[in-house]
């Protein structure tokens, strides 16, 4: 058996553990130092499973992650997206589908210091459908939004998704930070879209609420201002290079935790709450990274990245057709494990296929992401979904019925950053030369 046919064989073996219920990183981490060890030999494998753990989790730029997590959390326990949604609601929630608007406007601004998909559901689920619902809109409507719009924190840094494909692939993360706000605001825009055209069809999904003065208006302005100040002193900080992407981090959650504490949003058991949530989720996704170097290596030395990268571009086929079958599989993969999850064990694959057939980097990070927030809502597993259920106890069906209108969003706006790659690359090219 040769070392490409053991690869094979050893990913398929993964896929199967990944279906008894195993923890991921454990699975990658198993696998790895298994084949690395039939491959060479037990000592070396015992060697590069210390030296990997050890090199991944001291790495420094591997610390953004918890930093830009407990920024997002505290921003969640601190109760900021209802006064994001309350802004919302009071300018545009007098027009038809103006709340489900709303949603979106205020989940948009709520990304900006909030990289967490389930944590916008979450919240968005708990005060924006409320609302809907006293207002008389259809289930479909509400919790299809609600579950649809968590995935902008995919695109819209601080993206934890575009964070770990930049340490993947060795790609600068302020770039991919930069790259991802067009497509972020585009399918905001695509959303409201959907909404506004959805409820021009049938105005009774979507009633309009009372409408406010505008006193009242801009009494809650302050509520938008300072989320989006933090938003541009990282994002400006980044661009010019004045701090890291760890740096950012620990000056947003730093900067987000003063700004609750002055508006005594959060107490001292929201913030322990705050930073034991953020070590859970940090220490999944630090786990995974580690385990998935491990994993990297015993692929490396099979020769399975090269391989396919010389074969599927030797393919007769055009390139677009290449890059579809490998968004599928992202998808399919995703649909069985954790999206994140798979991109970490599939990117190191698919990454120099994707370079090989001449494609940017950054595009490449971009479209991966996009893939991530279809798979993250659609099932069988979607989290979005199952979060939004468990909330507000509509059946599923109700909600996939809601969410696939919001699907055809995803769907153009991958079409057209496949036909405009620029709207990708423009700002990071032009912004950080």
């Amino acid at each position: 058996m040769n070392e490409i046919t053991f690869g094979i064989l050893a990913l398929f073996l993964l896929l199967c553990l990944f279906l008894t219920g195993i923890e991921l990183a454990f699975g990658m981490a198993i696998v790895g130092f298994v084949g690395f060890a039939m491959l060479n030999d037990f000592e070396t494998a015992i060697s590069l499973l210390a030296n990997d753990y050890f090199d991944s989790l001291a790495s420094y730029s591997l610390t953004a992650i918890p930093l830009f997590v407990l920024m997002g959390q505290i921003a969640f326990n601190a109760g900021i997206a209802k006064r994001l949604f309350d802004t919302t609601h009071k300018f545009i929630g007098h027009i038809p589908g103006g709340l489900a608007i709303a949603t979106v406007a205020g989940a948009t601004v709520f990304k900006a210091i909030c990289g967490s998909v389930a944590a916008t559901a979450a919240t968005f689920a708990s005060v924006a459908v409320p609302e809907m619902d006293r207002y008389g809109y259809s289930k479909k409507l509400s919790t299809g939004i609600v579950a649809t719009v968590g995935t902008l924190g995919v695109l819209l840094p601080p993206s934890v998704v575009l964070i770990v494909f930049g340490i993947i692939t060795q790609q600068s993360i302020g770039k991919l930070f930069m790259a991802g706000i067009i497509p972020g605001l585009i399918l905001s825009f695509f959303f409201v879209v959907v909404i506004f055209g959805w409820c021009r069809i049938n105005p009774s999904i979507g009633p309009k609420s009372e409408k406010y003065d505008w006193p009242a208006r801009w009494k809650t302005v302050p509520n938008v201002i300072w989320p989006i100040v933090i938003f541009l002193v990282l994002i400006g900080g980044l661009m010019y290079g004045v701090f890291t992407p760890t740096e950012a981090g620990g000056i947003g959650a730093f900067a987000v935790l003063v700004l609750c504490l002055f508006k005594r949003d959060v107490n001292f058991k929201g913030f322990t709450k705050s930073i034991a949530e953020s070590l859970r989720t940090a220490c999944m996704v630090l786990m995974l990274i580690a385990s998935s170097t491990i994993l990297g290596h015993f692929i490396a030395i099979t020769q399975i990245p090269q391989v396919a990268a010389d074969t599927i571009t030797a393919l007769p086929i055009n390139r677009i057709l290449i890059m579809c079958i490998i968004f599928f599989v992202y998808l399919l993969g995703g649909s069985f494990i954790d999206d994140l999850a798979f991109m970490i064990l599939a990117t190191p694959i698919f990454f120099p296929i994707i370079i090989k057939l001449g494609y940017d980097p950054l595009w490449a990070g971009i479209m991966i992401a996009l893939t991530v927030c279809v798979g993250s809502v659609i099932p069988p597993v979607a989290i979005c979904v199952f979060i939004v259920k468990n909330i507000t106890k509509v059946p599923m069906g109700v909600i996939y019925s809601g969410v696939y209108p919001f699907l055809i969003s995803m769907v153009l706006c991958v079409v057209m950053l496949f036909i405009f790659p620029e709207l990708v690359t423009w700002l990071p090219n032009l912004l950080m030369k």
